[in-house]
């Protein structure tokens, strides 16, 4: 939750805002803080000489003598300083736009590159999650924060400005403004103070909201949604946490509408006042006939900024607190990109007497006391019921997580001594949950399978006929220039085409084998794709003798071809050796598949 802040602390986080701003665009700030000042001033010098010209217009219309040269001389001072202002408040919109550009882009991508290099168990974690929940808010506003720190000081500027121009006139008509308009300032900072409350308070029904949104919106979710009936219940579950959140939000500040009011009244009550005394001293000939308009100005600029200022620092309040958490963010430790490079792949992978859990969870390991090795050309299959902890296995095996106890090795040298980019630059991993690029083309899809390397078309066609795609590819109106998506559209007007769960499949593991890696790791590769097509696919696959293949499975077909299979149940290996050794031993691998082999 994010923390509420002491006055110093606002104080030292607005000048982090500054700083980080400063050091992104020095130009622009200065040029920001000049404007800051202008726009205090300016307005208050254009009211003087108004004042004054009415002054002496009435001078003039009753006939002294060189008032008629300073009514004209005070028209055209009014009139210049309304095109400085004019001039100024384009230039000023045109800083701004480039300035929030350039901060947005640092920032933003500061926090991207930062949250992609994170320790992986860091994206399974919920206080990190809560954390990055507040920070991207933060940085996603960060340029703004600071146009608002630059209207927060204009804003204070023009309120003392307009007081002491006030006490010109009168110190007791300044001082009276001033007191008149603290009620609305402390009323103001109450209700900011239970709305932030309120936020942090709710991040949990604001992520729930927002996924039930993104599902409801998905087309390919659809058909499920309406067959199953859930169409109406989660949209009646939206509206229950929307209540909770934002119409929570709407009484908090329900409940400060009567001191609201008060204090309205009271700068109301005020302004009135200053107006008829101003008005009474002018009758008494005490004050010259423009202060009227001056006083009426400066009053109403003195309670306008002041307002102005209660509800912008009210509006940056939550966003200057959230920017802790944006710095604790920003602090989290990144996985380390030191180690000893891999130029080639391993000749051996050993697993020796691991055990894991995952972070933070006390319940027993999800893996316990795993010893197997892994040579480099061999086909090894990794099986096991759902939940025995074979892809947990990969994540170890792959190096995003480190064991709990025990070591992985690769050439008897630690993994977490190895550079990670270096060794995941032998991997070709297809998962389960692998990313289907909607808004690319078929050529993307396949070719981002190893973006360093210019782009082959022969590559591409030849891992898209072992994949066995390319004779569907061949059939799309665009072929490999075609989009895999029925929302997106091409610059010719050509619309993409939505694929099958198989087809999409196919195109994943032809990614895979455009990589081209020496290790190969295949998390349920071909579980919507036809038991005479995985055939094939296994056997171009199995045919290069030099890649290391790394197999979880639940088909008895792909499995039996493995020189090696590694059974696990419930996180423990307790069996090893290949298909026919294990089904004549009748043990666990056996019984998990004996409805397959008496198939």
């Amino acid at each position: 939750m994010a923390k509420t802040l002491t006055t110093r602390q606002q104080v030292g986080a607005v000048l982090g805002v500054a700083r980080l701003t400063f050091q992104t665009a020095p130009g622009a700030v200065l040029f920001k803080l000049f404007g800051s000042i202008l726009d205090a001033l300016l307005p208050i010098a254009t009211t003087f000489f108004a004042a004054r010209t009415t002054t002496e217009l009435a001078a003039a219309y009753s006939g002294l003598p060189g008032a008629r040269h300073q009514v004209l001389l005070y028209v055209v001072l009014t009139a210049a300083l309304g095109l400085v202002m004019t001039i100024w408040s384009s230039i000023d919109r045109y800083i701004q736009t480039k300035m929030r550009y350039v901060v947005e882009t640092r920032v933003s991508n500061r926090m991207f590159e930062h949250f992609l290099s994170l320790d992986f168990w860091r994206y399974d974690d919920k206080h990190t999650a809560d954390l990055y929940d507040r920070a991207q808010k933060f940085s996603q506003f960060f340029a703004w924060v600071f146009d608002r720190i630059a209207s927060i000081i204009s804003q204070f500027i023009a309120v003392v400005s307009a007081i002491i121009a006030l006490g010109y006139v009168s110190w007791g008509l300044a001082a009276a403004i001033l007191l008149a308009v603290i009620p609305g300032l402390f009323v103001q900072f109450r209700l900011s103070r239970r709305q932030i409350k309120h936020w942090n308070q709710n991040i949990e029904v604001r992520r729930t909201l927002g996924m039930i949104e993104w599902h409801m919106l998905q087309p390919r979710l659809i058909s499920e949604l309406r067959l199953y009936g859930m169409v109406r219940y989660l949209l009646q579950l939206r509206a229950r946490l929307r209540d909770k959140d934002e119409k929570k939000r709407i009484e908090i500040e329900q409940q400060t509408v009567p001191l609201v009011v008060l204090s309205d009244t009271l700068e109301a009550i005020a302004q009135v006042g200053a107006l008829v005394w101003i008005a009474l001293a002018i009758i008494a000939r005490k004050q010259p006939l423009g202060q009227f308009l001056y006083v009426q100005q400066l009053v109403s600029r003195a309670m306008g900024s002041v307002s102005g200022l209660v509800s912008t620092i009210s509006s940056i309040d939550e966003d200057v607190a959230n920017l802790f958490d944006y710095e604790q963010f920003m602090q989290l430790p990144v996985r380390p990109k030191t180690g000893v490079a891999l130029t080639a792949a391993p000749q051996v992978i050993t697993f020796d007497d691991v055990s894991f859990h995952y972070p933070g969870e006390q319940s027993p390991d999800v893996l316990r006391h795993i010893s197997l090795t892994i040579r480099q050309g061999e086909r090894v299959a990794i099986v096991g019921e759902n939940g025995a902890g074979k892809s947990t296995l990969i994540k170890l095996l792959t190096g995003l997580y480190e064991p709990t106890a025990g070591q992985v090795l690769l050439d008897g040298v630690l993994l977490s001594g190895i550079d990670t980019d270096s060794w995941h630059k032998q991997l070709g991993v297809l998962q389960q949950d692998f990313i289907a690029y909607d808004f690319a083309t078929v050529r993307d899809n396949v070719r981002f399978g190893d973006v360093d390397a210019p782009v082959s078309s022969a590559r591409l066609e030849r891992a898209l006929q072992d994949a066995e795609a390319l004779e569907f590819v061949r059939k799309l109106p665009q072929g490999l220039n075609a989009y895999v998506n029925n929302w997106m559209e091409d610059a010719d007007g050509n619309k993409g085409t939505g694929l099958s769960g198989g087809q999409w499949q196919r195109l994943a593991l032809a990614r895979d084998f455009y990589r081209a890696a020496p290790v190969i790791i295949l998390d349920e590769p071909t579980s919507a794709i036809d038991a005479l097509a995985e055939a094939r696919i296994f056997k171009r696959l199995f045919a290069e003798g030099d890649r290391t293949v790394i197999t979880i499975s639940h088909r008895l077909s792909t499995i039996k071809k493995a020189d090696v299979i590694y059974m696990l149940k419930d996180g423990e290996l307790v069996e090893t050796g290949t298909h026919d050794e294990l089904i004549a031993r009748r043990g666990a691998f056996y019984h998990m598949f004996e409805s397959q082999i008496e198939g």
